[in-house]
């Protein structure tokens, strides 16, 4: 059986944004303080027992997330063709921080993403 070991960090950002074509009150512009969680798989352990090390996603994942915190999601060019939801911002987190981290041990797995504690969005891409 192989090993697989899935650390996970968690951090958040604010933001406002609104959605293009809802009909609802989402269609305004409005605010969350997003909560994000990155799920990095691992298949091997380094000589003192880490799989990735929690500072270096931390770091990456402050980075990233710069790019978005207090600003107007919707202005920003990864969002110009697509509302900013919270898949779409899954899906964005996890192409940055995938560039940013995998490894030839390390790869992100999931991002998900948190409008409000009970709402939120999974991203993964699946091998075919």
């Amino acid at each position: 059986m192989r090993e697989v070991f899935e650390i996970y960090v968690q951090s958040h950002f604010s933001a406002a944004h609104f959605l293009k074509g809802y009909d609802g009150d989402c269609a305004r512009t409005h605010g969350h303080n997003w909560i994000i969680e990155v799920y990095v798989r691992c298949g091997e352990l380094n000589e003192i027992g880490i799989g990735i090390d929690f500072r270096d996603i931390k770091n990456k994942v402050k980075s990233v997330l710069k790019d978005l915190d207090h600003y107007h999601l919707n202005d920003l060019t990864a969002f110009k063709d697509q509302n900013p939801t919270s898949e779409n911002i899954a899906r964005y987190l996890f192409k940055k921080l995938s560039a940013e981290l995998n490894t030839k041990t390390a790869a992100i797995s999931r991002i998900k993403v948190s409008e409000t504690p009970g709402a939120g969005a999974f991203y993964w891409e699946e091998q075919e």
